[in-house]
């Protein structure tokens, strides 16, 4: 009975306990539900992010498949036409000219004096001589030119190999990285990408090889004086010169540089004649002694806009334009995140992209309400009626003829007002006295491999540049020491950017100003002749609209180009936020051509032997079609090296004419008229 009661008393429910245990158990109930729902949610979240990153690569197969079918198409084109009769091809586009080295080898043209090619920014191949573990099977494989396959095998790992020292401008600890030499180094950047093969297969036609052309291979990487600090670069360059004339009788050489490779030589040129250790030891006649003559290929003599917003927000007009269209590649989807981050930090390193800033200040440039090109129209004419019609106006018309608002002198802009506005209406607040510490940023992210100087400014300051407004050529400058005051070390270390008051001063004979053509002097060889070749009638970029950043990230760069600022008109200077102006598309053509319209012209404190310079323009033209490639008449930054007309020049010129003998100065653009407005001493 016991035992039974005990055993009724356990079967029956606690009810003073019932509550406590119902409580836990709808707890755990509701729990579990939670959990359910989020598991639920998450997994809904991962079949949204599938579908979307499905989309997005959906979007991006396909544009692949449509560029890769248009490139397979022309390829095919080509090689079919390339198979047809000549009656055939005639008949589709008509008779082609000879390229000139056929033309003048039928003239009687053969080799004379011996011929150097000085390659400028990017267009050298870059390979792996010692790496990370992440590069290996890359042992002197082309990380820079050729295919670019490991940009999209191992992007991070391709960002690290091409990234310099921070500090020290050199190899990293573990990392080496060098040129390839020989003719090879440069001749394409890519497959199908031409850039020098094209004027050494036609120097080739008339006899032109190995022993009489030379590549000057270089880290275009490097400040030009670590080039010879690490590899020894001028000193070899040095020494091919020397050998191509003791092996050709006598023959002075002929130096051929292109874009930053004008800059490269110009640097070249003093340092060999300078004393040892700071310079090649070559004394004071081995330019005479060794030169023929100098041809300038779309050479920044005096820097480049663009040069600005690259070390600015790591964008000129075609990524800004890319960022408007697919701003998830370019600002995060690439390299997994912070693409623009990415290419920030690593060109950054490359201290030769300093060489490419604006020089001589609002001097050469303009200031805020004036800049030398005033009168260039935007709007498509004939380029020689453009140009008379420019010589022959006075400056009241050109001022009634300037658009409205239009002042290039302000390379950056923050705003459209800010770019149009009278200086008088501009309020511009003093960025410098604003608090650098980072106690304002906008989030805690930590930005860890995508780290740029940025990351170490408070947002107050950030504002502050914005609220500066406008800056000029020589103001810019004193913006990126506030922006980037490491980078600027470097670069104030190895570039300078103003005008030497005074040239014969000691301190001119620093390696810093050698690459300035208006901070040091011409050898003193007069018999050198020096060109400035370059392309004209493209629209280039001169200054920028920017805006603050939208984004809260605080990893995100805080500036880039307002593409959405337009100046309303299809004649317009004002496209996607970027003012243009007369060019071949990357060097204005004040740039390229104002040292040898007026710098160096006769006798001058810049040119005081009396160097004989010539302007050569080579006016722009597409391909008349599909089949004709990159075009014959190209006047774009890297196509003209291509150009027949160019060509043919330099060939003559290497056979034994001069300057004279191939016509003198051609001119297209209004050079000759902006330089003389440029109030220089001479």
């Amino acid at each position: 009975m016991t035992s039974l009661l005990r055993h009724r008393k356990a079967s029956e429910p606690d009810h003073s306990g019932n509550t406590t245990s119902t409580e836990h158990h709808d707890q755990e109930e509701e729990k579990g539900r939670e959990k359910i729902e989020a598991k639920g949610k998450v997994k809904e979240t991962e079949r949204d992010k599938k579908r979307n990153g499905s989309r997005r690569w959906w979007c991006l197969d396909n544009c692949c498949w449509f560029i890769g079918w248009i490139v397979s198409m022309w390829w095919l084109l080509t090689v079919l036409y390339n198979a047809l009769p000549q009656f055939v091809t005639d008949a589709i586009t008509g008779p082609l000219p000879d390229p000139p080295g056929i033309k003048l080898k039928k003239e009687g043209l053969a080799v004379h004096h011996p011929v150097v090619f000085v390659p400028g920014i990017v267009t050298g191949g870059l390979e792996l001589w010692e790496g990370r573990p992440c590069a290996d099977g890359l042992f002197r494989k082309r990380l820079w030119g050729g295919t670019f396959g490991e940009v999209y095998k191992r992007p991070l790992c391709w960002v690290e190999h091409m990234s310099l020292d921070n500090e020290t401008g050199l190899d990293p600890l573990g990392i080496r990285l060098r040129p390839v030499s020989g003719l090879v180094a440069a001749d394409y950047f890519a497959a199908g990408y031409f850039v020098w093969a094209v004027l050494i297969a036609n120097l080739a036609q008339i006899g032109y090889e190995e022993k009489t052309m030379h590549m000057a291979a270089y880290d275009w990487r490097l400040s030009f004086q670590n080039t010879e600090v690490r590899d020894q670069a001028l000193s070899r360059l040095k020494s091919n010169i020397e050998l191509m004339v003791k092996t050709n009788n006598g023959r002075k050489v002929v130096a051929i540089p292109h874009s930053m490779g004008v800059l490269y030589f110009l640097h070249f040129m003093k340092w060999v004649e300078a004393p040892a250790p700071m310079g090649g030891g070559g004394g004071p006649d081995w330019c005479a002694k060794h030169l023929k003559a100098v041809m300038n290929i779309g050479g920044p003599f005096l820097g480049v806009p663009k040069a600005v917003t690259g070390l600015l927000s790591a964008e000129a007009k075609d990524v800004a334009v890319a960022r408007g269209v697919t701003p998830g590649v370019v600002d995060n989807e690439f390299f997994g995140r912070h693409t623009l981050q990415h290419l920030m930090r690593m060109t950054r390193t490359w201290d030769a992209t300093m060489s490419m800033l604006p020089k001589g200040g609002e001097t050469i440039w303009g200031d805020l309400d004036w800049a030398p090109e005033e009168g260039y129209q935007c709007r498509t004419k004939d380029k020689q009626q453009e140009v008379h019609d420019e010589r022959n106006l006075s400056t009241e018309a050109i001022s009634s003829q300037r658009e409205r608002g239009l002042h290039t002198g302000r390379i950056i802009s923050f705003g459209k007002d800010a770019a149009e506005l009278p200086s008088s209406e501009l309020v511009m607040k003093d960025y410098k006295t604003s608090s650098k510490k980072n106690d304002l940023t906008k989030s805690n992210v930590s930005c860890g491999d995508v780290w740029t100087e940025y990351h170490e400014m408070a947002w107050e300051s950030i504002e502050a540049v914005a609220d500066h407004k406008v800056y000029t050529a020589e103001t810019v400058l004193d913006l990126l020491h506030f922006v980037a005051p490491r980078l600027m070390q470097r670069g104030d270390t190895h570039f300078s950017y103003g005008i030497a008051d005074n040239l014969d001063d000691p301190k001119y004979k620093n390696f810093k100003y050698w690459s300035n053509p208006l901070e040091t002097k011409l050898p003193n060889a007069p018999d050198i002749e020096i060109y400035s070749m370059y392309g004209v009638g493209i629209p280039t970029e001169r200054s920028y609209v920017y805006k603050l950043s939208p984004s809260a990230d605080t990893c995100y760069i805080p500036f880039r180009i307002d593409t959405s600022a337009d100046g309303g008109q299809a004649e317009s200077c004002l496209k996607g936020g970027v003012y243009v102006t007369e060019g071949d598309e990357t060097v204005p053509s004040l740039s390229a051509g104002f040292m040898c319209a007026k710098g160096w012209r006769g006798k001058t404190r810049f040119n005081p032997s009396g160097m004989s310079t010539y302007i050569r323009e080579y006016l722009h033209a597409p391909p008349a079609n599909i089949l004709e490639g990159r075009g014959t008449q190209s006047g774009a930054h890297v196509d003209i090296m291509g150009n027949f007309a160019l060509i043919e020049d330099i060939i003559r010129v290497a056979a034994g004419a001069n300057g004279e003998d191939i016509g003198g100065d051609q001119v297209y653009s209004g050079i000759l008229n902006w330089s003389e407005k440029i109030k220089l001493k001479l």
